[in-house]
């Protein structure tokens, strides 16, 4: 039987120029590294920079994007396809089906 890849759920609510942006994005890379699946889902402030170039990079390497729609709506930003833009339901979802799950406020 093969093993499952670990799993890791990371939320990040600062704004992308902050450091736990940026460290969140981080650990993100040194996770996939290590072959890690990594959900990571932008919300409040963070979802300004789901469309990051590192972000974008991680995504092209297999990380799982998504982004808060109502964190959008309420900055007035326009939805693309550079993130999954959902509720919290997916948060929650992220909590319950990854091995470890961090927040970067």
């Amino acid at each position: 039987m093969t093993e499952r890849p670990k799993k890791l759920g990371v939320l990040i609510s600062a704004r992308p120029d902050s450091a736990s942006f940026r460290h969140a994005v981080n650990l993100s890379n040194a996770a996939i590294d290590q072959g890690i699946e990594v959900y990571l889902y932008c919300i409040d402030d963070a979802v300004t920079g789901a469309d990051e170039r590192q972000l974008q990079s991680l995504k092209e390497r297999g990380l799982k994007l998504y982004a808060c729609a109502y964190g959008a709506h309420k900055r007035n930003l326009t939805l693309h396809d550079k993130a999954v833009f959902a509720g919290l339901t997916v948060v929650n979802d992220l909590i319950a089906g990854t091995d470890r799950f961090l927040s970067f406020n």
